[in-house]
């Protein structure tokens, strides 16, 4: 029987990670969007509230908590609440953590887990996505070949997020038999080649690169032994989560500019077509969400979650775009102006059609 209701635990938490996305990420959005940058004292308080920490085992130095899928999509949720550029950076460590803890060796725990336990801020890093039309998961142009004690990884993967700074990324390649496997490639391995950062429709704070595997050679100990389609699924969860916190914060916003904004002497939350189109945009956020906590569930239970998670992510991204272009309409010629939030909302919702592996849980 599927129970998705939070505990009091998981509500404490996403009390608390909402009042932070509230007052100190939602403030400082247009100001990172504008300028491309994000402050770095904004990402350390993120990092000081230990949501990644708190995932980490006691014995690598982390606090001890769970590392449910359910909680991470109710943080991933809140975060991007609050913006969505901001809460991938702030995040970004479990790109890393969380295939390390899941799918990773007992040595690669060893070695990583500690990195991401101290008291500042160390991003993550995962290369996915390829540019190709057709690009699935499951169909990966980058390979991994087998060579004498290790392989040689080759291939493009674009969108690849803080990939300068990083110190690991876990770089997703098909191996010998065509299956997707997950590999530990530490910044400054040769044959990897970070490049310019890319230029966004949306998401204009976060750093995003292509980078190219070039003869990319690494140890077998490099590969996490684990199937890789479960710190796939994870991810997908995170960003479906991402998507549901995007329109939110749009839904919200078109409410609240609905009850104060007047036409014709009256508000036009009372007039039938806004009221409805408000109505319809809350049923497909509370309907997204619903499906990501239900695919998280599956994780957590330790089932394969393939349906689930593909459903999750599907919906939530076309609800997205929906939501998010409506809370323009509703604002009217308001909506176009960068003034207000609900264009760059837009922006940004319309980039998970496309994103893979921006976040995890």
């Amino acid at each position: 029987m599927i129970d998705i209701r939070l505990d009091e635990e998981q509500q404490l938490i996403a009390d608390t990670v909402g009042a932070f996305a509230r007052e100190q990420v939602r403030p400082a959005a247009h100001d990172a969007d504008e300028s491309g940058k994000i402050p770095t004292s904004l990402i350390q308080q993120a990092w000081e509230l230990g949501l990644v920490q708190g995932t980490i085992p006691e014995q690598y130095g982390g606090y001890g908590g769970s590392a449910s899928a359910v909680t991470g999509a109710v943080v991933a949720e809140a975060m991007a609440e609050g913006d969505l550029a901001i809460a991938v950076h702030a995040l970004s460590p479990h790109l890393v953590v969380d295939p390390i803890l899941h799918i990773g060796s007992e040595e690669q725990k060893a070695e990583v887990l500690p990195r991401y336990c101290g008291d500042t801020f160390a991003a993550g890093s995962a290369a996915i996505l390829e540019p190709y039309w057709d690009f699935a998961p499951s169909k990966m142009r980058t390979t991994a070949r087998k060579t004498d004690g290790g392989y040689e990884l080759e291939g493009v993967k674009t969108m690849v997020p803080l990939a300068a700074d990083a110190p690991y990324i876990i770089v997703y390649a098909a191996d010998e038999s065509g299956a997707p496997a997950a590999f530990l490639v530490a910044s400054g391995t040769p044959g990897l080649v970070v490049g310019e950062r890319d230029l966004h429709l949306g998401l204009h704070a976060l750093e995003t690169y292509e980078v190219r595997l070039e003869g990319c050679r690494v140890d077998e100990a490099a590969r996490l032994p684990g199937d890789a389609m479960i710190a796939i699924r994870r991810a997908r969860v995170a960003q479906s989560a991402m998507a549901v916190g995007v329109a939110k914060a749009s839904l919200d916003y078109a409410i609240g500019y609905a009850k104060e904004r007047e036409a014709f002497g009256v508000k036009i939350a009372q007039k039938q077509a806004i009221a409805f189109m408000l109505a319809e945009m809350a049923i497909e956020v509370d309907a997204a969400r619903l499906l990501t906590w239900e695919a998280a569930w599956h994780l957590d239970e330790g089932h394969d979650g393939a349906r689930e998670v593909s459903i999750a992510r599907r919906y939530a991204a076309e609800m997205a775009m929906t939501v998010t272009d409506n809370g323009i309409q509703v604002l009217g010629g308001h909506g176009f102006i960068r003034d207000h939030p609900v264009e760059m909302w837009a922006r940004n919702a319309r980039g998970f059609a496309t994103f893979e592996c921006l976040a995890s849980v």
